[in-house]
Formats: structure tokens, sequence, C-alpha cells
């Protein structure tokens, strides 16, 4: 009988798409697919099949031998890294999706992405994405720039995260812009309103940042595996003695979910955030007043926005700086804190 690994240690580690699978006592000689149908629950054992005949999973280490027989026997202690593709979507096609564009040529466009758009298509998620409104409003020929599904886009924002983001329109642009992102030399800066005073006023966040173990759909500090991950914020208002603050948040690092996670790990999610702790709960609103209530039942997004974006150009080298006013939802909750109490101004 195939023991019930997941109760074991099963350990995502190392990166988003990588899972790491220790064998525990009671498998022993048990078919590898059917021990890991057993250890990833959320996959088919047909699918698992097929990504160790692809030559998907690692013996030892991440770099060990490859295991490409679904009926290797497996034995206790033995440590597997299975890897987990992104999955293939159709080729996204041009939806007539409204843009706000700050900034245009004929290499690259810059946009003030709106709260509530995906940026690109995903399963069960194939239309109303950027990248429709991109491949629109750019033309056919943005298709399979940087790749089919995800064409022109060199960088992302959550879904629920408003502000600027950059696209290629040209392959040399995207490989140029791709290379910045990569290297940290682009500016990022983003505005977030957090429940709490995070201390000092100025202060790093360094924790690596993987799949969350109990929840495969959010992300989670890690103390073993992960990506390094560093967040810089700075305080710019203190709210009610404390009960909210307005953060200027800048990325050494761009891992997903990072400035949420960072955050909430530190006791101090973003207002507004129900996947990571920033949701309004009863405490929450009467330490606000009563008018809370009212407010944020029409909060529809977390408070946090891509304020500021500057990079070189690709093929001119010219530095580009782009800087928005806040959300018109962060400027909501500015002013509402700010008539409920006399903030204290950094």
């Amino acid at each position: 009988m195939v023991a019930e690994i997941n109760q074991h240690k099963i350990d995502e580690c190392l990166s988003e798409d990588l899972i790491e699978i220790a064998i525990p006592p009671g498998v022993e000689g048990e078919r590898l697919d059917r021990v890991l149908a057993n250890a990833v629950p959320d996959r088919s054992r047909s699918y698992l099949k097929k990504l160790i005949e692809e030559g998907r999973l690692r013996r030892d280490n991440i770099l060990g031998r490859t295991i490409k027989e679904p009926s290797y026997r497996v034995k206790q202690g033995e440590l597997f890294f299975l890897e987990i593709p992104d999955a293939v979507d159709a080729i996204p096609n041009g939806e007539d999706i409204p843009l706000e564009v700050m900034f245009e040529d004929n290499d690259l466009i810059v946009i003030n992405k709106p709260a509530g758009l995906v940026v690109h298509p995903a399963p069960g998620n194939h239309s109303g994405t950027l990248v429709n409104a991109l491949i629109a409003h750019c033309g056919e020929s943005l298709q399979g720039i940087g790749g089919v599904r995800r064409p022109g886009i060199v960088h992302r924002l959550d879904k629920d995260t408003s502000g600027l983001m950059v696209a290629a329109k040209t392959e040399v642009a995207h490989k140029v812009l791709t290379t910045q992102f990569a290297e940290r030399t682009v500016e990022r800066a983003y505005t977030a309103i957090v429940w709490g005073l995070p201390q000092p006023a100025i202060g790093t966040i360094d924790g690596n940042i993987g799949r969350s173990r109990r929840n495969r759909k959010k992300m989670s500090v890690r103390h073993q595996g992960g990506k390094p991950a560093r967040t810089n914020y700075t305080v710019e208002e203190v709210f009610l003695g404390g009960i909210a603050t307005l953060l200027e948040c800048r990325l050494d690092t761009g891992r997903t979910h990072q400035i949420r996670v960072h955050l909430a790990n530190e006791g101090h999610p973003v207002v507004g955030d129900p996947i990571y702790g920033g949701g309004a709960t009863q405490a929450r609103l009467k330490s606000v007043g009563k008018d809370a209530a009212k407010l944020f039942s029409k909060l529809d997004q977390q408070l946090l926005h891509a304020r500021l974006l500057g990079f070189f150009h690709p093929i001119t080298g010219d530095k580009h700086r782009f800087e928005l006013e806040y959300s018109s939802k962060i400027d909501q909750m500015i002013n509402f804190f700010r008539k409920t109490g006399n903030p204290d101004v950094l």
C-alpha cells in the first residue's frame, strides 16, 4: 500500500516550478509514478507519468541523474526534484480593451495598468488580459515577440495592482528590456497603504519567497528553498497613531507577490489584500472609525500602486523615467484617514 507521502516531507524549493519530494518509510519498492501521484495530489497520475518520460524528474539534487522510467521502484530516503512546466495556452487574440498609454514609439509602450486587469492569459483565463489589449493596440506583429503566450511582456504586475508597465514591440527591445530587469538596473517604486506601523521607518526586508506548502496558489517567505528577495521601504505617512501607514516600496528583486508577501510576513499586510491578510476585519474597522465599514465595502483591490518606472531605452540608450500620482483608491483612502484623525507626516 502506498503511504500518504503528502503527510510527510513534501517540500518545494529553489523555484516556483520545482517540487522537492523525499521518499518516507512505507513505500519501498513502489512504482515511481504511483508514489508521485500520492505526493502531488493536484496532478493526475497520467500527467506525472508524462513529466517523468519527458525527463523532468531528477534524483538527489537539481542537477542529479534524470529518471525517465515511471516504473522505477523507489527506495526509502531517496530525494527527487520534479519540474512542473507552465501550462501551454492557445495563442492569444487581440481584443479592444482600452489602454492608458503613457508613452509609445516603434520599440516599446508604457501603460498605466488598471487594477483588475490580468497581464497575460493563463489556464481558465484566456481573454480580457493586457496581452489581448496590446495585440489589438500594436497590431498582429506583436504576436510571438518574447514568446507565444506572453508577447511583448518583460515584467508583470498582479491582477489587482495598478500602475506602470513597459512592454516591448520588437524582439530587440524585448531582449534588452528583459536583460535590464534581470540585471536589476530598472528603477521601480510602489506606493502601498498597510495595516500597522512598520519599524524602523526606513528598512529592508530580506526573505526568500517560494510557493506556500499549504496552498500552492499563494507565495510565502521560505527559510529553506525559494528565491532570494529584497524589498526596501520608507514610511511616508502614519495614520491614526499607527493603525495604518503609507509606504514607498522599492524592489531589488521581482518575485511573485513580493511586496505583499514580505509586508504580510512582517505583520503589516497591504490594506485590501484578501489573500495575505489585509482584509477589513471587525477589529480593524472598529479601530478606524464608524464610517469605515461603508468605505471598505467598496474596496475591491489591494492598495498597492506601481508609481514609478525608470529604464534605459533599448535602442537609443536614453534614460526614460515615468511617475504617476497616487491611484484613485489610494488617494481616497488617504483622504479618509486624514479626515478621521490628524496624521503624523514624516
